[in-house]
């Protein structure tokens, strides 16, 4: 077996320890927040203890969280069942096996297909911002670094850091004020009443609506990029071999792209992968800003409505998304770059 190939396994299987891991978090995070998730995700005066119980049978929360562990369920505190699988934590666990995230406690719909909705409209937006971030950045990374110490390398940095460093709510407010000027959409994702025009319309008006959002994820992002891909590309500028290259009569031009371009782009890779982590944090904020109906907006009411199986099922879907994208960075990190390798 090579060395590789023992790597590649070895990666593989922290991988899944780790997806184990996060089922297991996943299903006690939620069940330590304070509140009945009964009287949050239904809030009606009117409804009696009975009903209230009704409910919490229908959904699964009458049962213990866990065997002899009755200090997370503040449902039916001070039991102890003697049946493991009579528990919330099996049947949670089952579902999982069988593909099923369970049914939304205030919604009462399916929880996959709630997320299938949310999950396609967030991809787009990530997607879009992601691209254009990547592309911008490493373009004026690039040109930052070859111009280094003068004013354009100077303003660069300077447009980078203030990039990287405003608050993403704050970014969609200035544009949502600014694109309410020039007649552009505002929040939401499409204009009422597109659904009976011709499906070429209605993407493009699907696009006027991720104009904003999208130009505020790629300003954020694009100041990250610049930066690594700035530090990066002058690290590899200042090897020997690229002062071969140079002695060799190669011009700059021929030196950036044979040379220093492929091996400064490697590290934007893990950025990337590392980059999915965080950027529910910030979809979050401008999905809340533009009302974007994406799997941020899904979190932000699943939680003021206790409605632990939208929760479960979206933190799952995230971190295994984040797990798995860190894995094949990983993997193709160290297959671009042989001295990446396990002995």
């Amino acid at each position: 077996m090579t060395n590789r190939l023992r790597t590649i396994i070895r990666k593989v299987v922290w991988a899944l320890f780790t997806v184990l891991f996060v089922l297991v978090l996943n299903f006690f995070l939620f069940r330590i927040l304070p509140g009945d998730p009964a009287r949050a995700g239904i809030k009606d005066p009117r409804l009696t203890q009975e009903a209230i119980e009704a409910i919490r049978v229908r959904f699964g929360v009458d049962k213990p969280v866990i065997n002899c562990f009755e200090s997370l369920n503040p449902i039916k505190a001070g039991s102890c069942t003697v049946n493991p699988f009579d528990t919330q934590f099996f049947v949670y666990m089952s579902n999982l096996v069988q593909g099923e995230f369970g049914f939304s406690f205030y919604t009462n719909r399916p929880v996959a297909d709630m997320l299938r909705e949310r999950l396609w409209n967030t991809v787009l937006l990530i997607s879009a911002g992601q691209i254009f971030a990547i592309v911008l950045g490493c373009i004026f990374g690039l040109f930052a670094a070859w111009k280094a110490r003068t004013t354009i390398d100077y303003a660069a940095l300077l447009l980078g850091l203030f990039a990287w460093s405003m608050p993403t709510f704050w970014l969609g407010i200035i544009l949502l004020y600014w694109g309410s000027g020039y007649g552009l959409p505002i929040g939401g994702k499409a204009t009422p009443g597109m659904s009976s025009y011709p499906a070429w319309q209605q993407w493009l008006d699907i696009g006027r609506h991720l104009l904003l959002p999208t130009l505020a994820y790629t300003v954020i992002y694009m100041g990250e990029y610049m930066l690594i891909m700035r530090s990066s590309l002058l690290d590899v500028l200042s090897e020997d071999y690229i002062l071969t290259a140079k002695a060799k009569g190669l011009s700059t031009f021929q030196i950036m792209k044979d040379h220093a371009l492929k091996n400064a782009i490697l590290p934007l890779m893990t950025i990337f992968a590392i980059n999915l982590a965080y950027t529910v944090s910030g979809v979050i904020a401008l999905e809340s800003v533009f009302s974007w109906p994406g799997l941020g907006g899904a979190i932000y009411d699943a939680l003021n409505r206790r409605d632990y199986p939208v929760l479960q099922g979206a933190f799952f879907m995230i971190a295994v998304s984040v797990i798995f994208a860190n894995l094949i960075a990983d993997l193709t990190y160290s297959y671009l770059d042989p001295r990446v390798q396990s002995e």
